[in-house]
C-alpha cells in the first residue's frame, strides 16, 4: 500500500482529498492543529462520509490515521521521507507554516520522485508552496529537492454543507467534485487517484470554474439578497434570478468556447450540472454568507469583472453579468467587514470612484460607465 501525508484533516480533507486517495489504495496519514480530530482518527482508523442528497449515501473510509503538527512535527519530517504523495487541504494563508516541514521531509528521502500537491481554492497554489519551501531550504538543499519533487497546481471543486454529526469525523458532501491536476511541472510518474483528470494546462479549467461555478454563484447570492430572499434554494428557486444567472453564464459560456474552444454541448452539460448544484435542498447556504466579501469578489481578475470585461473587449455586452456586478455593489450586511468597507466608500467618495477603486478599471472603461450608468 503507498502512503500519502495530507495536511488539513478538516470537511474538504476528510470528505473530499482523503476519502479519493484511501479509494486509490493509499494509506492517508493526516496531520493537523485538532487534537481531537487526530485522537479520533488515531482510535477508529476509518471515518464515514455521506452524501447531501436524498440517498444520504454512506462511505466508509479505511487506513487512516493522524499525526498532531503541534506536537509531532518531527514525526511529521519522518512520514514526509518515505511518502509517496503530499497534499495540503488546509487554506492558502496556511501554506507558509507548511514549508519548513516538507523541505526538511522531502530532504531526507532517497532521492524517489513526488508530487505535492496543495488542493487549495486558490490560483497556482502548488506554485505557491513550491516558493515556499524553496525559501525555507538552502540553495544547495532546494537543487536536491527540485529534482524530484513535483509542485503541480491544481483545482478543487466540492461544496460542504454546514456539519451536525454525533462523530467529529463524519462529514456530509455534495456528490458532484471535481478535481484537476496540471501535469507540466510534474516529476516521476503521475498518482493513480480515480476521479483525478490530469492536463496540460489547468488555467482553461481556473476559469471555466471561476467563470461558471463562481459567477453563478454570486449571481444568485447578490439578486437573491436584493430581494430579500435567505437562501440560495430560494434564490434559484426564483424565475426571474434563474433566468438571469442563466443568461449570465451563458454569456460567460461564449467567453470560455471563444478562449479555449470547450465544446459548446460538453459546456452545457456543465452548466446543467451547476444548476443542480444550486438546487440541491441538502447543499442549501445563506446568500448573506455566499455573498460575503463583495470587495475581493469585484476584482478585476474575479469572478464578475473579469468576464464582463473580456466580453466587451471582444464586442460583446455583458448584459446579465451588468446586473450581478451592480447588485453586488449594493450588498450590505452589518457583520461582513468588506460590505461595510464597500458602502462606506460609496457613501463617502460616490459610485463612480468606488467601481474605479474596487474594479482596477479606469474611469473612462466602458464597464464602469455601465455600472454607473444604469444605478
Amino acid at each position: 500500500m503507498m502512503k500519502a501525508i495530507h495536511f488539513g484533516a478538516g470537511n474538504i480533507g476528510r470528505g473530499f482529498i482523503g476519502a479519493l486517495l484511501s479509494k486509490a489504495n493509499y494509506e492517508v496519514v493526516f496531520v493537523d492543529v485538532n487534537a481531537q480530530v487526530i485522537d479520533r482518527l488515531n482510535e477508529q482508523r476509518s471515518y464515514t462520509v455521506l452524501t447531501a442528497d436524498e440517498d444520504n449515501e454512506e462511505n466508509v473510509i479505511h487506513n487512516v490515521r493522524g499525526l498532531n503538527s503541534r506536537t509531532q512535527m518531527e514525526q511529521v519530517i519522518a512520514e514526509i521521507a518515505t511518502a509517496d504523495l503530499v497534499t495540503t487541504a488546509v487554506g492558502p494563508s496556511v501554506l507558509p507554516h507548511l514549508a519548513h516541514p516538507i523541505g526538511q521531509g522531502l530532504l531526507k528521502r532517497n532521492g524517489a520522485p513526488i508530487q505535492v500537491i496543495a488542493c487549495e481554492n486558490a490560483i497556482g497554489a502548488s506554485s505557491m508552496l513550491q516558493e515556499y519551501t524553496k525559501a525555507s531550504l538552502s540553495e544547495e538543499e532546494w537543487s536536491k529537492v527540485d529534482r524530484v519533487t513535483g509542485f503541480p497546481n491544481a483545482t478543487v471543486d466540492r461544496i460542504v454543507p454546514a456539519q451536525d454529526h454525533a462523530d467529529p469525523l463524519t462529514v456530509s458532501v455534495e456528490p458532484f467534485y471535481e478535481w484537476v491536476i496540471e501535469t507540466k511541472s510534474m516529476k516521476g510518474e503521475r498518482p493513480t487517484i480515480d476521479g483525478v483528470t490530469y492536463v496540460e494546462d489547468l488555467t482553461p479549467y481556473i476559469e471555466r470554474k471561476l467563470f461558471t461555478v463562481n459567477t453563478g454563484h454570486a449571481m444568485v447570492a447578490y439578486l437573491g439578497f436584493q430581494k430579500g430572499l435567505m437562501t440560495i434554494k430560494e434564490a434559484i428557486s426564483d424565475q426571474t434570478i434563474a433566468e438571469k444567472t442563466r443568461q449570465a453564464l451563458a454569456e460567460t459560456k461564449g467567453l470560455l468556447v471563444h478562449k479555449y474552444n470547450f465544446p459548446p454541448e460538453a459546456h452545457d452539460e456543465y452548466i446543467e450540472k451547476i444548476f443542480k448544484r444550486y438546487n440541491n435542498p441538502y447543499l442549501s447556504d445563506r446568500v448573506e454568507r455566499v455573498g460575503r466579501n463583495p470587495i475581493r469578489k469585484l476584482g478585476y481578475n474575479e469572478r464578475l469583472v473579469k468576464p464582463a470585461r473580456q466580453l466587451l473587449d471582444l464586442g460583446q455586452q455583458p448584459t446579465a453579468l451588468l446586473a450581478g456586478i451592480q447588485a453586488a455593489f449594493a450588498f450590505f450586511v452589518e457583520d461582513d467587514q468588506e460590505s461595510m468597507e464597500l458602502q462606506k466608500k460609496r457613501q463617502v467618495q460616490g459610485l463612480e470612484q468606488t467601481v474605479v477603486e474596487v474594479t482596477g478599471l479606469p474611469a473612462v472603461h466602458p464597464l464602469v460607465q455601465m455600472i454607473v450608468g444604469n444605478n
